[in-house]
């Protein structure tokens, strides 16, 4: 295993709500797909150093410190390099006018600096080298399909198949370069335009975070687990990715290696829940129109768990055997073959979704209810089904807990909504499944031996996924068998405020997941734990927890995925379930502190 790749967690994020690039603390954007979140590859040097291609730009004066930071409440990213008698720094962001372009601009703080500039591009997922050529005013990179053009106002030298540049600013001089996927822009492109972009795209980020409110006690993390999340909504398409990247492995040197930039569902749907505490509803609003229109395109009542970002409904997996994977990690794949699944929570997670937003936007128009009880119709002859569970397992269907609640979920959220908002439908059959899921659930997941609800019917194990019962509202939190079933978790999933998602390696666990090597822990069940600590009364313990659990955070308040047992971040970067579930925490456990005595029982 080569340990010259970049760590996850030494990244920082910029994006333009149609793609997003992964800047490096060295300078280095290692990863960019164009024009969009799950287009191929541009750059994709965190897969593999030597094809994956990257686009570097850092001080490289002696021995430096690098460190990053974003603008307050902003996606606009600064890198400073730090000697001992000298400051530099680069600025980075993604205007958001729709041109796709990666600005950068590179400043002399303090002495005079000298830069390095390197741009080797590779398009098509690393498969296709470019040609470079010298144009007015920068470099060309085609392939024949594909064109991409970087401008600077430092001289460019273009190799065969890059560019690059060394050039010493003095003490208060700047210079740009600036990439314009598939676009000649060169007339419009100076450093004039660098300057009005970059306000007008601090200006932007600003308003829309002025819209929200925050809990007082942690807004900083709060805010930048919202702009997180903003980052990964299609402004075109309201769609919500998963994830960034694809095939960051959740365990180095192993398989588990997927392609998250995808719209879940589940995840979208757990994102706008997490918007509306905030008090942002647009989000809302645009990803139930997505989500409506893509059950209407196919006349199914059924979903599929995941989308491509503008709607499309085939995600077939390909092995990249050509890229070497981080730390040797194969395969990297893309597209991501769960997509066939069958994931039966996805209906309660979309039915919640709905009634929050119908909280605040009113009740569903007709055409939407009509679509929701023909889903539910679906639903009525099918949550008794064996699936792949919310962990989309690649082992044999199961009877999973996680399902089996939140098609509760949805039943219990559609009697609510046609109760509330007078709207027609069959209550009392919602009703009577509502009931007898609920009965199922109570009789036939508990288990009195290990003293909890089990991860599936039969089983001996626990997942942490049983953390979503009392934030769902289906058991209250001061229930006796909710607080052996918080006991339980403590005991077989929870390291210091880490929380596993399962525990393959209990007595009498079986292989669920049916994939090799032993992941890390699960940044969202971590928070989940902290907010069913808040809403059973442990309020000291949770807050303890939570800031624990943001010091794993990497410098620019960013998570992946997973954390390893020494807090390596692993897994795709930055994931939105993790910053959406540490703002929920954050909102109850604020609420709890401040003396609310609806927390535990509230929605």
């Amino acid at each position: 295993m080569t340990s010259t790749f970049t760590p996850i967690e030494d990244h920082a994020v910029i994006g333009d709500m149609q793609t997003a690039a992964l800047v490096a603390l060295d300078g280095t954007i290692d990863f960019f797909c164009s024009p969009n979140f799950d287009s191929p590859t541009v750059f994709a040097e965190i897969l593999d150093r030597e094809k994956g291609g990257r686009f570097k730009l850092a001080a490289t004066d002696g021995d430096l410190r690098c460190r990053q930071l974003y603008l307050p409440d902003t996606n606009v990213l600064i890198t400073r390099f730090q000697g001992d008698e000298s400051v530099a720094e680069v600025s980075d962001f993604m205007p958001l006018d729709g041109s796709g372009r990666i600005v950068r601009r590179a400043k002399a703080i303090q002495g005079d600096i000298a830069f390095n500039l390197v741009c080797d591009p590779r398009f098509d997922y690393a498969r296709s080298l470019p040609k470079a050529e010298a144009i007015e005013g920068g470099v060309a990179f085609t392939d024949g399909e594909r064109s991409l053009y970087l401008y600077s106002d430092v001289p460019l030298t273009a190799g065969e198949a890059g560019a690059e540049a060394t050039f010493t600013l003095k003490e208060g001089e700047h210079a740009f370069a600036i990439l314009c996927p598939g676009r000649k822009d060169v007339p419009h492109i100076d450093a004039d335009y660098v300057t009005e972009s970059f306000k007008a795209t601090v200006s932007f980020w600003h308003d829309w975070v002025a819209k929200g409110t925050y809990p007082s006690r942690w807004r900083e993390i709060v805010v930048r687990s919202a702009l997180v999340l903003k980052l990964l909504s299609s402004q075109k398409h309201g769609s919500i990715a998963a994830a960034v990247t694809f095939g960051l492995p959740e365990v180095p040197g192993h398989s588990r290696n997927w392609d998250y930039r995808y719209c879940w569902v589940r995840d979208a749907a757990f994102s706008v829940y997490a918007f509306s505490r905030l008090n942002f509803y647009e989000e809302a609003h645009r990803f139930t129109t997505f989500l409506l229109n893509r059950t209407e395109e196919s006349g199914e009542a059924d979903m599929q768990i995941m989308y491509a970002m503008d709607g499309r409904s085939s995600l077939p997996e390909v092995s990249l055997d050509h890229l070497s994977g981080w730390q040797d990690s194969k395969p990297v794949r893309i597209g991501n073959a769960a997509y066939e699944q069958l994931q039966l929570d996805i209906y309660g997670e979309m039915m919640d979704t709905i009634y929050l937003a119908a909280k605040s936007l009113g009740q569903p128009s007709k055409e939407v209810w009509r679509q929701l009880v023909a889903m539910l119709e679906w639903l009525t002859e099918n949550w008794d089904q064996p699936d792949e569970g919310i962990w989309e397992v690649r082992g044999p269907r199961r009877e999973f807990l996680s399902s089996r609640l939140m098609c509760w979920v949805a039943f219990d959220r559609a009697v609510r909504m046609a109760l509330k908002h007078s709207l027609p439908g069959p209550v009392e059959a919602w009703r009577r499944e509502r009931d007898e899921i609920h009965r199922s659930i109570m009789e036939e997941y508990w288990d009195e031996e290990i003293g909890a609800f089990t991860q599936y019917k039969g089983s001996k194990t626990v997942d942490a996924s049983v953390l979503l019962m009392p934030l769902v509202r289906f058991i209250n939190p001061s229930d006796r068998y909710w607080l052996r079933t918080m006991r339980a978790v403590e005991e077989r999933l929870l390291k210091d405020c880490l929380v596993l998602r399962y525990d393959d390696e209990a007595e009498g666990a079986e292989d669920v997941d049916g994939l090799s090597g032993r992941e890390g822990a699960f940044t969202t069940c971590a928070f989940w734990y902290v907010e069913a600590l808040a809403r059973t009364g442990e309020i000291a313990k949770a807050r303890l927890l939570f800031e624990k659990l943001l010091s794993y955070a990497n410098t620019v308040g960013l998570y992946a995925e997973e954390l390893s047992p020494s807090g390596r971040h692993l897994g795709n970067f930055p994931q939105g379930l993790t910053h959406l579930s540490l703002i929920s925490a954050a909102h109850w456990l604020e609420r709890a502190l401040d003396g609310d005595q609806g927390t535990r029982f509230a929605a």
